[in-house]
């Protein structure tokens, strides 16, 4: 009874001892499938998270890149739009790809190689605007080097300019005086200038020297000189008589008047209009005073055409 029992008793605990066995060989397969499949998933993890690294990186190096196409491109005077645009697209990849919790790789790969050859793209571009912008500036230093010419020209040609104006000023003034020199030679000039008495009775006097009384009218006569020079057309002489006091005698009722004379008015005593002809022809005034003359010496003053042409006197006893 007691073999009996005791054998029941090994058989119990070989059966226990078979069971724990058995049950440490299942947790044994189970955790090591389970370390297998951490591992793997680890493994899969630090992969996955290896290629977002990298492509976070390439993703950086992409927007740098396009921060210095933008720069330049500004700098070459050309547009950035679509640079900017494709650098805020860049931007919003790099927040999704930090932010998503399915990320692509691959999608990101291609959006990669899309913005590589953006980039590219806009290398082409860029050369064409340096080669645009280096004309650029050989057209610009040509054109600043034809301006400094231009400018010298214009010096020139204003010193040309002013030393014509010099010359034609010089030539002026001595055509000028030339007229001058020729109207003044051209001028009548009255020789001989005598002034002879005329009595009441019609009676003249001759002297120079005369009494008051007997006085009524007076005669001025000269010559007119011969002038190859002087226009053969009519003449007005204006006689001017001043009194001893050197006040010029007139009166506008008998034919007196106004002439300008030296850039200034004058009155004159009486004038005529006389046709020269050049033959050295006598020319008298004849004026009644209409009043009697004081005694004292008096002047005569011929002029015409804006010329002194003669002098003469007389004196009243």
């Amino acid at each position: 009874m007691e073999n009996m029992q005791e054998r029941k008793s090994n058989t119990a605990m070989t059966a226990g001892l078979v069971l724990a066995c058995a049950l440490a060989a299942l947790f044994g397969f189970l955790y090591f499938n389970a370390r297998q499949d951490i591992e793997a998933k680890n493994v899969d993890i630090s992969s996955k998270t290896k290629e977002l690294l990298l492509t976070n990186t390439k993703l950086d190096s992409i927007s740098a890149e396009l921060d210095k196409k933008i720069a330049e491109v500004t700098s070459l005077g050309g547009q950035v739009a679509d640079l900017e645009a494709l650098k805020a697209q860049l931007e919003q990849d790099k927040k999704n790809l930090v932010n998503s919790k399915n990320v692509s790789i691959r999608d990101f790969e291609s959006k990669i190689k899309g913005y590589e050859a953006a980039l590219t793209a806009k290398d082409v571009e860029i050369a064409k605007l340096r080669e645009e912008n280096a004309q650029l500036t050989t057209e610009v230093k040509t054109l600043g080097a034809e301006n400094t010419n231009l400018k010298t020209d214009v010096s020139t040609l204003k010193s040309d300019k002013q030393a014509l104006a010099d010359s034609v000023y010089a030539t002026t003034v001595k055509n000028k005086e030339l007229a001058e020199k020729v109207t003044l030679a051209a001028a009548l000039k009255a020789m001989n200038v005598s002034v002879n008495a005329i009595n009441s009775r019609g009676k003249e006097r001759e002297g120079g020297e005369y009494k008051a009384k007997r006085v009524e009218k007076v005669k001025i006569s000269f010559k007119l000189a011969e002038n190859p020079l002087t226009k053969r057309e009519n003449k007005v002489i204006y006689m001017r008589m001043l009194d001893p006091q050197g006040n010029c005698i007139s009166d506008m009722a008998t034919g007196s008047g106004a002439f300008t004379y030296g850039g200034k008015e004058m009155v004159y005593t009486a004038k005529q209009s006389v046709m020269y002809d050049n033959s050295g022809q006598n020319v008298d005034f004849i004026y009644s005073r209409g009043a009697n003359y004081s005694k004292g010496k008096y002047n005569i003053e011929l002029y015409s055409e804006g010329f002194s042409i003669g002098r003469g006197t007389f004196e009243v006893k």
